[in-house]
């Protein structure tokens, strides 16, 4: 009987057909299954900020406000150094796309006055974490480092008299109670006069400014008797954190800066940095 030849090229034929049915490589070169542990493919990259540029600082106050904080623009009398007051000077800083901040400095008949505004821009280089993340981050350490203290109750009428609530006590007992009283009374005197400025002025924090926002307010003596009030107010609007420092020293060295008018006129002027924001 003849015996078939055998064809070697047939052989490799079908080896090399079964071995692109088995490799799993795709024709673009690509694995078809990602290795072990590889996430990449499957993490997006974390959100980037709302804003993307910052006002220029010294522009971003208008005059109408700087009247109000700065009083003694409007008794300048020479026009070149009212417009050049009104200019303020810009805060020095490396990379203006990322933060920039302006300063005035006016004096008047009755104080001087001193404005600063600082405007940064927050960039998470993190994929991982979102610029409002990082920008929220940023905020919560300087508001925890501003020590703001917490909201107090006014107190009762229950707290005053108690001293009498015991007539028949012993002459004793009630010389006794009578000297506790005076120094309870002493000492709520002397706590009355270091805490003079009232619940709803005293360091705290601020709805509707912003996504969170809080305001400090301190006294400070600059010399024995002269007394310089500072009113700071912290912002945060998505990616951006607005920071406002408005402080007047008095003429007169026996003068106090008003709490109540540079509260409200420091937070007018953040309202409306908060609206230009969102316009």
């Amino acid at each position: 009987m003849q015996r078939k030849a055998y064809v070697p090229g047939i052989a490799a034929l079908l080896g090399a057909l079964l071995a692109g049915c088995t490799g799993g490589s795709a024709s673009n070169g690509t694995a078809s299954d990602p290795k072990p542990g590889d996430v990449s493919v499957n993490t997006p990259a974390a959100q980037p900020g709302k804003y993307r540029t910052l006002p220029e600082a010294c522009a971003a106050v208008s005059h109408d406000s700087l009247d109000s904080l700065l009083p003694g623009i409007k008794q300048i009398t020479d026009q070149d150094q009212r417009d050049k007051a009104y200019e303020g000077q810009a805060t020095l800083t490396y990379d203006t796309d990322r933060r920039v901040g302006c300063g005035w400095k006016v004096e008047s008949t009755d104080a001087t006055d001193h404005l600063n505004v600082d405007f940064e821009r927050v960039v998470s280089y993190d994929n991982a974490v979102s610029d409002d993340s990082r920008a929220q981050d940023i905020y919560a350490t300087e508001e925890s480092a501003a020590n703001l203290p917490e909201p107090s109750a006014s107190a009762t009428p229950s707290d005053t008299g108690s001293a009498t609530a015991t007539p028949s006590a012993p002459a004793s007992s009630a010389t006794s109670s009578a000297s506790a009283s005076a120094s309870a009374s002493a000492s709520a005197s002397a706590s009355a006069g270091a805490s003079e400025t009232p619940a709803d002025l005293q360091p705290r924090k601020l709805s509707g400014l912003g996504d969170e926002a809080f305001l400090n307010d301190k006294l400070s003596s600059t010399s024995s008797t002269a007394q310089q009030r500072t009113v700071t107010v912290v912002f945060r609007t998505s990616n951006v954190i607005v920071r406002i420092e408005y402080a007047e020293q008095p003429t007169a060295s026996t003068g106090t800066p008003d709490s109540k008018e540079m509260q409200d006129t420091a937070r007018n002027l953040a309202q409306k940095l908060v609206d230009r924001f969102n316009g």
